[in-house]
């Protein structure tokens, strides 16, 4: 066998440029590029490797850590987990600014690859710049904390290590029931030395994506519960998305009359106008999907972790008559709720299921198509909410008085509701276009009031709510798919925390729209402060004599380079959204908009930590019902 000889960071890229995958007959390069913030702990070795011989590697330089591999992820996400971006960060500050982004990875079953820069093997020198000291271990770096958001990780202190653990992380990237982030620290002395690697390594590889199929006891048994029940209810999660089971989840809810309900990483897997469609559940649910839910005597649960928001904190069914059908890759996540376990890919046991069921059909009659009626009518009222400062107090959350709610309007010069302007944005921009979002209020109003009338144009982050998500992440779907619009749709304080990005996506020509709601403040967890009886508490953004900030964030992004727009009306909205359509630079439209103007809970509950001990009779008295409704809540 001929040897090639490479040094390990060499060699790493030698390797990614030849992992393919086959999905469904089709074969394709895995990995698309990598993204770079150079460092002491990988410029002399990754970035020698790759100025040397890149292959067919797109390389894209960040402007931060954690936000370069946000980009990463939400590309991978958009293309349904089948390709991915690598991120490679120096030592010590840079690798740890990817905890938040592997975090994120890893709660949404993200496959990506990052490769952080590590201390010295030979600990000479030792310490070496930016190396923290443990005294109970010399062998403790900061990519450990990279351990526990990491599904994969080893550290790399010889060069010939490098062999068998790329091939491990690559198994577990492409192996759809434990996908997530694989981290491979490499030493920086080691990057650079050289090793006699065996030619073969740098073969061909293609990693099958292979759709597990159900063994016929599960697809028995699933068949007698569905057929068994009254009142089923499908649960799309995002699992159903990634198997590509759209068309035989149209075909099962028309034929056998049965509602789908979404969770966040589910939405627009169906589109929202389809019939049957009753949209988000649970917290950030609809008031149609969350009255399906309660007279459910089945949830059919497709690729869904059951995250406390889509199971309004496990008081979302009766669970004294409501049984649980899970199908999922991951044997771990069809366990939950003590379900029948179906562990397969979605598409493939909805197809064999099918021929089970004939004959079948659920008692929902007329009821699905009345809830979806109630459910637009509320939305059509909410498009038309208006706003003046004589009269707030009606429409408004959380009891800000009239006076705070002038003052706002005053400092911000606007009566804009949020919830207005989120529809009109759904109304103006293309249908084929994706928006993204990621914490505050705007995952709730985008899972409640967004209509998705195309597959996979909906990329929000809710598995970790990860602020910094947003703009970011805008960047990995323009690069997925370059010839559609992007829309972040993104709230101050997330924009004030990581918007480096836009200055990338800037650099490098590929135009994204961030759609900024400016409310000056944390809006999304002021409502969490005042509907749990508090006051409103270091939520709201203010100078040191109490008044509130008004920033011009259309001045900031204008000297980046972007084309900014300055909206407080909705004809202004209007006018800068059909504009923005128009333009080939990346743009931002920053919106004033009052806060409180979100959309409410919808019959959901929240499980969060309020005080037992208190001076307030509010808080008192929502701690003692939050201790009633612990009692209804199912405890596995």
């Amino acid at each position: 066998m001929g040897k090639i000889r490479l040094t390990t960071a060499q060699a790493l890229i030698k390797f990614l440029n030849q992992q393919y995958i086959h999905v469904d007959g089709e074969e394709f390069p895995f990995v698309e590029g990598i993204f770079n913030v150079f460092g002491h702990g990988n410029v002399l070795g990754m970035g020698q490797a790759l100025e040397q011989d890149a292959g067919h590697l797109k390389v894209i330089q960040g402007k931060n850590e954690q936000g370069m591999a946000h980009a990463a992820i939400a590309y991978s996400k958009q293309m349904l987990r089948r390709k991915i971006y690598t991120v490679t960060t120096s030592v010590g500050p840079g690798s740890a600014n990817l905890a938040a982004a592997a975090g994120t990875a890893l709660a949404n079953n993200i496959p990506v690859l990052f490769i952080p820069g590590d201390t010295f093997a030979t600990r000479q020198p030792d310490p070496v710049l930016q190396q923290v000291e443990q005294e109970y271990s010399l062998a403790v770096t900061t990519n450990d904390a990279l351990k526990p958001v990491s599904r994969y990780w080893d550290r790399i202190t010889r060069p010939e290590q490098l062999m068998s653990s790329l091939i491990r992380a690559f198994e577990v990237m492409t192996d759809p029931g434990k996908a997530g982030p694989a981290t491979v620290c490499i030493a920086q002395d080691v990057e650079g030395e050289a090793y006699d690697y065996d030619e073969k390594f740098f073969a061909k590889r293609v990693h099958y994506l292979d759709r597990k199929a159900p063994v016929e006891r599960e697809l028995h048994g699933a068949a007698e519960l569905i057929k068994a029940s009254k009142k089923p209810l499908i649960l799309v999660g995002g699992g159903a998305k990634y198997s590509g089971a759209r068309d035989i989840l149209i075909a099962l809810s028309e034929k056998h009359n049965i509602p789908l309900v979404e969770t966040q990483a589910g939405k627009a897997t169906v589109e929202s106008n389809f019939k049957n469609n009753l949209g988000g559940m649970g917290i950030t649910g609809t008031l149609a999907a969350n009255k399906a839910a309660r007279q459910a005597d089945l949830v059919i649960g497709i690729g869904t972790r059951y995250t406390d928001f889509a199971t309004s904190s496990k008081t979302a069914f009766d669970f004294e008559t409501t049984k649980f059908l899970n199908i999922n890759v991951s044997r771990l996540q069809a366990y939950k709720l003590d379900a029948f376990q179906v562990v397969a890919d979605a598409k493939t046991t909805l197809e064999q299921l099918a021929p089970l069921l004939d004959g079948y059909e659920s008692d929902f009659g007329s009821i699905i198509t009345e809830l979806k009626e109630e459910w637009n009518a509320e939305r059509e009222r909410l498009s038309k909410v208006t706003f003046t400062r004589e009269n707030f107090t009606p429409e408004v959350k959380n009891h800000f008085t009239q006076e705070i709610l002038n003052e706002y309007a005053d400092a911000l010069n606007t009566e804009l509701p949020q919830t207005t302007a989120l529809l009109a944005v759904n109304e103006i921009i293309s249908p084929d276009s994706t928006i993204i979002t990621a914490a505050g209020s705007l995952p709730g109003d985008v899972q409640r009031i967004w209509n998705t009338s195309v597959p996979n144009t909906y990329n929000v982050e809710y598995g970790y709510s990860c602020m910094g998500y947003e703009i970011s992440g805008a960047l990995g779907v323009k690069l997925a798919e370059p010839d559609k619009e992007v829309y972040s749709l993104v709230g101050d304080g997330s924009f004030l925390l990581l918007h480096s990005e836009l200055i990338t996506a800037i650099q490098y020509n590929q135009k994204i729209n961030v759609v900024l709601f400016d409310n000056s403040g944390f809006g999304c967890i002021n409502n969490l402060q005042m509907d749990n009886g508090g006051g409103s508490y270091f939520c709201e953004f203010r100078t040191h004599d109490n008044k509130i900030l008004n920033i011009d964030y259309a001045k900031v992004a204008d000297g980046y380079g972007a084309k900014t727009y300055r909206v407080h009306s909705i004809d202004e909205l209007k006018a800068a959204l059909e504009d923005a359509k128009k333009q080939e630079v990346s743009t931002l439209i920053d919106i004033k908009v009052l806060p409180k103007t979100m959309t409410d809970g919808y019959e959901s509950w929240w499980n969060v930590g309020v005080a037992e001990v208190s001076n307030k009779e509010s808080i008192q008295k929502v701690s003692e019902a939050r201790k009633q409704k612990l009692e209804t809540a199912k405890q596995y």
